[in-house]
This record gives structure tokens, sequence and C-alpha cells, in this order.
């Protein structure tokens, strides 16, 4: 019973990334691989099929299977990546009025997230940018 109701919870929290993954192709503002690779993780973990589906698809099956079998993220991805955190973490601490140790935990986090990414390889060959 709580395997079933924990593979749903995956399978649920797969769609809503995938989701979240796809508007991210349209808006500006909301990345798209981060979402994109944690559906496929969710969906590995939810149902075989899903996982299946979601690696096979030509647009996003490259990037998760590089990401799956080399923990590759792409220079394109990398750049684009980080550049959102800088934007949107840089406006949440401007202009959202929260004291200053929920901006430092804020300001802390898009950091420790923008120096992993950068720390994935870029190429089968390379360790880092």
């Amino acid at each position: 019973m709580i395997k079933i109701f924990s593979r749903t919870i995956f399978i649920i929290l797969g769609w809503i990334s995938l989701l979240l993954g796809v508007l991210g192709a349209f808006l500006p503002l909301l990345p798209t691989t981060p979402f994109i690779i944690l559906a496929a993780y969710f969906f590995s973990k939810g149902s075989k099929k899903l996982h299946q589906w979601i690696i096979t698809r030509p647009y996003f099956g490259p990037m998760i299977n590089e990401w799956e079998q080399h923990g590759i993220i792409s220079i394109k991805a990398k750049l684009l990546s980080c550049s959102m955190i800088i934007v949107i973490f840089s406006l949440t601490i401007n202009y959202v009025d929260v004291g200053r140790n929920i901006k430092t935990i804020v300001a802390f986090i898009g950091m420790s997230v923008i120096l992993f990414i950068l720390s994935r390889p870029s190429n089968k060959g390379r360790k880092q940018i």
C-alpha cells in the first residue's frame, strides 16, 4: 500500500516538474533543464514506462540521457540556468520585504546551486567548464 502511494506521489511530482519544464521553454525566467531532469528522476522512481517515455522524447531525451549517464549539463543550459538564478534571486533579495537572515539564506542557496551547476562536466571528456 505504501509503495503504491509513494509511486503515485513520484508520478504526480514528475508530471508537475515536466509541466514546469515545458512552461520554462516559453517563459523567459523559468528554467527548463532542471525541471525536465527532475521529472525524469521522479518518473524513474514512480514508473519505468513514463521514465522510458521521457528519455525517448526528441527534445528532452538527449539532455536527460547525458545527465543520467555522465552527469553532464551542457554549456548552454549552464549559462541559461545560472543567468536565471542570478536574475531571480537578485530580484528576490532586492525587492522582497523580508529580514536580512532570509536574504542571506536565499543568497547562499543561489550561490550553492550555481556552484553545483558549474561543477558538473559539460562534455564527456572534461570535468567542468
